[in-house]
């Protein structure tokens, strides 16, 4: 959460920062003051450096206070409203630096950096190609998938039957995955309220019916999470060794 601040203060180790480290934590805040913030004079930082000592967390304190800085219970918000000063005070001092960055010249430093090759053949696509569409159109064909004007969409589907229908375990056991018994007559069912449209009453229908589909799988996969716990929970292990008679 603190990468994006401490890249841009320069922060030596901003890609493997670990604030739950003590020695880190008290290491970065000393680099804080002794590069950016700079509030004490350099030999009144003695006790702020000595990050060894049983002391530094009220050296900590009182450093907070002399910042005039929020009274934050947790760690991780003491830091952030740190960091966050250190880069106010860093454009303070380099405000003819950064005062002519824009979208356009930041664009144009990243064009200039070294590209990186995806070994992904997929990162290579272009989706909006013609004969990317016309591939996910004839994909659709073959597997009985009815085409939308947005071939993504398309694709998305395409996705859902490969991943349900054609998985390795579904493979292996069709019936799993095969719809048994009568289908609904959803051209009979009920809805509840009437457009005025026929149309879209049968649309509002099939809207229903997909609604209660997602949460019938949500109650499956809440109900495999109970017992999940449950079997963890309810089958605690004694060891009777432990166990006494009498007094």
């Amino acid at each position: 959460m603190f990468r994006r601040k401490l890249t841009a203060l320069d922060y030596h180790a901003h890609d493997n920062f670990n604030v739950d480290d003590d020695r880190q934590f008290r290491s970065l805040i000393v680099w804080l003051e002794d590069q950016k913030i700079r509030h004490y004079k350099i030999e009144d930082r003695e006790n702020l450096r000595n990050i060894t000592s049983p002391d530094w967390p009220s050296y900590f304190q009182q450093y907070n206070k002399d910042l005039v800085a929020p009274d934050f219970k947790k760690r991780e918000e003491q830091l952030d409203w740190l960091l966050s000063f250190a880069v106010r005070l860093d454009y303070a001092d380099n405000a003819e630096k950064y005062k002519d960055q824009t979208s356009e010249s930041v664009k144009k430093n990243l064009s200039n950096a070294p590209k990186v090759v995806s070994e992904n053949p997929l990162d290579n696509l272009d989706f909006e190609a013609d004969e990317f569409k016309k591939g996910v159109n004839t994909l659709a064909q073959l597997l009985n998938v009815t085409q939308h004007p947005d071939h993504l969409i398309t694709l998305s589907a395409i996705s859902k039957v490969v991943t349900q229908r054609l998985s390795a375990e579904a493979l292996e056991n069709p019936k799993s995955v095969i719809i048994q018994g009568t289908p609904f007559p959803v051209q009979e069912a009920d809805l509840g309220f009437d457009t005025g449209d026929y149309v879209l009453n049968q649309a509002a229908k099939v809207l229903r019916l997909l609604h209660i589909h997602e949460l019938r799988d949500l109650q499956t996969k809440i109900n495999e999470c109970i017992v999940s716990v449950q079997s963890t929970t309810a089958n605690p292990k004694t060891d009777t060794r432990l166990g006494k008679v009498g007094f």
